[in-house]
């Protein structure tokens, strides 16, 4: 099995459990020189919070989107963004990416943020 067709069934594994919680999700998705954030409505209808290495915001604060320090500025920003939405309690779909590296900081940056998972 090549590793994106692995990535997209640990993926959808965990999508499918996430569906029963009822809770709105926070989706990552990472590339090599960019790292994606949203947070999505229980329904799965709507984006109610996002923030990526592209958005205005995270570019002034770092200069490669690659990397740990630019997954964490990720983090608290989607964080901040969701509280304003009024989102407090997300479930972490990681993609299928392994919970370490750009992952973990982003997930770590949004806990320290408020978000709770």
């Amino acid at each position: 099995m090549h590793r994106k067709q692995s990535r997209m069934r640990r993926a959808k594994k965990t999508r499918r459990h996430i569906l029963g919680l009822r809770v709105p999700r926070m989706s990552i998705h990472r590339t090599p020189r960019h790292i994606y954030a949203q947070i999505i409505s229980p329904e799965g209808d709507r984006t109610l919070a996002s923030a990526s290495t592209l958005d205005k915001d995270v570019r002034s604060e770092v200069s490669y989107g690659g990397n740990r320090s630019a997954a964490s500025v990720v983090g608290r920003i989607v964080a901040e963004r969701a509280k304003q939405a009024g989102v407090e309690r997300v479930a972490f779909d990681r993609s299928g990416f392994k919970y370490h590296g750009r992952i973990k900081a982003l997930a770590d940056a949004a806990r320290e943020a408020g978000l709770s998972f």
